[in-house]
């Protein structure tokens, strides 16, 4: 199996990305992952305790179950993967993903480069570069249609963690990457690249190809 990881700020673009690339490789070869499904639960806590984590530090994330599914996928057994609740804070009781094993997995999420031992199981790294005054408006748009927040909450959240976070934990990150493609779904050019490299990988049985 190969498995590509996609990490980048919040709102960069980064499932924008694994959707192209999934669209052009064909749905039916790839298993999309995402890192936020893999939030801690917290079905133990208040709401009042859930509404102080902090969910822009790596440690929000429970990147050793992630890392114990991807670790299945590659021996060819199914995982099942949590589903978080954005509205409770919390992963869902009753709900859970069904992960396939495939020819090819994309791991999407903000710290998929930093974790090291998550970054020893990708066969490519990838970091979606955009401006941070796009990913904060699309990150607005996002938050107030698909999550309920408001712009007061978003505007706290931004400044109090998002921003501090980004800047100590996923900017550093890009350092790691194996490819860097700028402003997201709206460069084609990197997502075509980026396809064509994993369909080589593919074809030549595992080994990259001259380029």
């Amino acid at each position: 199996m190969l498995i590509i990881g996609i990490a980048g700020g919040t709102g960069s673009g980064k499932t924008t990305v694994a959707r192209s690339v999934i669209e052009q490789l064909g749905p039916d070869k790839v298993t999309f992952i995402s890192q936020d499904n893999y939030y801690k639960d917290q079905a133990d806590l208040t709401m009042e305790e859930r509404l102080l984590t902090n969910y822009d530090h790596p440690f929000a994330f429970d990147n050793e179950l992630l890392i114990e599914h991807l670790t299945l996928l590659k021996k060819g057994q199914p995982a099942y993967a949590p589903v978080y609740d954005f509205t409770d804070y919390t992963r869902s009781a009753t709900k859970t993903v069904q992960l396939k094993e495939n020819r090819i997995a994309i791991v999407e999420g903000l710290f998929v480069l930093y974790d090291e031992k998550l970054r020893k199981l990708l066969n490519i790294k990838v970091f979606v570069d955009t401006d941070s005054d796009v990913r904060l408006l699309r990150r607005v748009q996002r938050d107030m249609e698909e999550r309920g927040r408001s712009i007061h909450s978003i505007h706290q959240q931004y400044l109090a963690t998002v921003k501090p976070m980004h800047e100590a934990f996923i900017e550093p990150s890009k350092k790691y990457a194996d490819i860097i493609i700028p402003e997201g779904g709206h460069n084609e050019v990197g997502i075509h690249m980026l396809t064509i490299l994993t369909e080589k990988y593919l074809t030549g049985g595992g080994n990259w190809p001259a380029i």
